[in-house]
């Protein structure tokens, strides 16, 4: 049965399959974590939303939902705009996403944390928006500030590499892409996902921070010569609970500070609403 009512919290997680396994946060040892709400389901203008976990850190309220809302028969541009049309509603204003991705810089090993400061948008999920009244600006869309402190946190929980920057291409699966396509990419990004758009742009339209914390699960096909399944299953099952314990010290880590980021500036109300009401006037 939908909510009828969208609790208030500041922060949003999209989860991915960094914690699929783990059932963040509810398995992390850290005594200032609590549920507060489980399974809520909202009515949105897109659809009934994928399920919300509501939890806090210490005095800090958060939503989650697991695997960025896909869900059979809905499809992932709805998904994303339930997610987010929710975090609006909530009142959310940094959203923290995470995933497991394949390389294209040959340099990046199975375990290598990357914060990427860019994107590349090679999905054909460019339209989606929640209402189109504003122009996205997208300098800086993966929040400085909240990449800062997912560094942070992940020096606190992580002893392996840490990169601090870097160039997600996002692609939109769900299978993996071909040596040709992984080719295309060396030299024009580090990491594959599927994940980070629209992501990006509707955390943009919310007036929201957003930044991710992206886990290499595979090389890319022709970084090696083969990558192993065997290997992205054990990190798949083995790892998530770090993964779960850097999100949850980097909402510690960010709480208590203002946001003096660019974000929220970088939306601009669109010069073509006008154009747009005599549009919707004429029917």
């Amino acid at each position: 049965m939908a909510q009828q009512e969208i609790p208030a919290a500041s922060f949003g997680v999209v989860g991915g399959s960094g914690t699929l396994s783990s059932d963040f946060p509810a398995r992390l040892p850290d005594k200032d974590i609590k549920i507060l709400a489980d399974n809520l389901i909202f009515d949105t203008p897109y659809g009934k939303s994928p399920a919300f976990r509501l939890f806090s850190v210490g005095e800090v309220r958060a939503l989650s939902c697991r695997m960025h809302g896909w869900r059979s028969g809905v499809t992932r541009a709805d998904a994303s705009r339930q997610v987010f049309w929710v975090f609006r509603e909530a009142g959310v204003v940094r959203v923290l996403s995470e995933g497991g991705v394949g390389t294209a810089n040959h340099l990046l090993d199975p375990r290598d944390f990357l914060i990427p400061d860019d994107y590349l948008d090679l999905s054909n999920r460019k339209d989606v928006m929640l209402d189109g009244r504003y122009l996205l600006i997208m300098r800086d869309a993966l929040c400085p500030e909240l990449r800062a402190s997912l560094l942070a946190a992940t020096k606190k929980r992580f002893s392996g590499r840490i990169f601090d920057r870097g160039i997600y291409a996002c692609t939109d699966g769900r299978h993996f892409e071909s040596p040709a396509e992984v080719a295309m990419l060396k030299g024009c990004a580090d990491i594959i996902g599927q994940s980070i758009c629209p992501e990006v742009y509707l955390a943009r339209e919310i007036g929201a921070c957003y930044a991710g914390l992206y886990y290499v699960v595979n090389y890319g096909e022709g970084i090696r010569p083969k990558w192993s399944y065997g290997t992205m299953k054990d990190i798949f099952y083995d790892d998530a609970p770090m993964i779960g314990e850097v999100l949850a010290e980097t909402i510690r880590e960010t709480a208590a500070k203002e946001r003096h980021c660019e974000c929220l500036a970088l939306r601009k109300e669109t010069l073509l609403k006008d154009v747009y009401n005599e549009a919707s006037d004429k029917g």
